[in-house]
């Protein structure tokens, strides 16, 4: 379960929550342009754009969850277990890519999703899996830069691209059921509600918001798709950085799950363990952790970029307090 978002204001933005109810080691991450990507079956990709975003290191490789590079191109893993096929076959005459390598491949050798269209046009991917105690994630995934989202993925039916005009993503089922269900919920509006039921009858709005009656407000993939699409189309927030970033982390705490409204087993439960919102343009990161609302940055540019080696940001995950006396 997840909920990625695509958002532009002065400034492009992108983010996520990540729902589970495990941890997977994860750290904010930058890999620097010089760090040497070996993919199992594409060779070796030594000199690539750099990128930051959350990801756990294993082996000193970068599994990352969610990232954007030093171009403003943004790309977020989403579970995807119904419908998520990888054939094990190679194909010869395309570049043959496992899911784990797919963010690092498309990050690190496109500017934009222009580029990413032309990259996939040559790309098949495998099933091949990081190691025999990391096995394949069943994902999809949303790539977005400043200009347009895409959603792609990888089914039975083979590789599905799809244009994304309202700038969200979930999880199962397909994105062009999520599309269609949309259509479901054309009566929302965001203005104060008039009476179109019975006119003469003289009933009146008892209270604002009324309009948004039949929102959905449940933690299923296909409800908290409707509600964010909703809430970011209607947006309304200033430009600059702040409200910006402040708008987009609201956004996602309007589908968040809360510890306990979803148990997996009798000692585990689904809750949104990190929110994350990057400024695509500058490069910054910020996340805050289920246990701690005050929100965390780590700046890319403010690090070695022309490095070799990857740079790591312990999670702060404790609750932060700015105390007034």
């Amino acid at each position: 379960m997840c909920t990625s978002i695509a958002m532009k204001t002065r400034d492009f933005y992108f983010g996520r929550n990540m729902d589970l109810d495990y941890g997977f080691g994860e750290h904010v991450v930058i890999t620097p342009r010089n760090y040497p990507f070996e993919f199992r079956k594409a060779g070796m990709l030594k000199h690539h754009y750099a990128m930051i975003g959350m990801a756990s290191v294993a082996d000193n490789y970068p599994l990352y969850a969610e990232a954007v590079n030093e171009k403003g191109l943004c790309m977020a893993g989403l579970n995807f277990p119904e419908n998520a096929y990888y054939p094990h076959e190679e194909n010869c005459s395309k570049q043959n890519v496992s899911p784990f390598e797919l963010i690092p491949w498309l990050l690190g050798k496109c500017a934009c999703v222009e580029e990413v269209r032309k990259l996939l046009a040559i790309t098949h991917v495998i099933a091949i899996p990081f190691s025999e105690k990391l096995p394949l994630a069943t994902l999809h995934w949303h790539i977005a830069d400043k200009n347009e989202s895409i959603v792609l993925e990888v089914t039975k039916s083979g590789m599905h691209i799809y244009d994304n005009p309202v700038h969200v993503m979930t999880n199962d089922p397909t994105f062009d059921f999520h599309m269609t269900n949309l259509s479901q919920y054309l009566n929302l509006n965001v203005e104060l509600q008039e009476n179109c039921f019975y006119k003469s009858a003289g009933v009146k709005p008892f209270g604002k918001g009324l309009g948004s009656f039949g929102l959905p407000g449940d933690f299923s993939s296909a409800s908290r798709f409707v509600k964010s699409a909703y809430l970011l189309l209607n947006s309304n927030c200033k430009d600059d950085e702040d409200s910006s970033v402040s708008q987009f982390f609201h956004l996602l705490d309007s589908v968040a799950v809360v510890n306990g409204s979803i148990i997996t087993s009798p000692d585990k439960c689904y809750l949104t363990t990190y929110s994350c919102c990057a400024n695509a343009d500058k490069g910054i990161y910020y996340y805050k952790t289920y246990d701690n609302n005050q929100l965390t940055a780590v700046n890319m540019n403010h690090e070695n970029l022309d490095s070799d080696c990857l740079k790591e940001f312990a999670m702060v995950k404790s609750q932060q307090v700015s105390w007034e006396n």
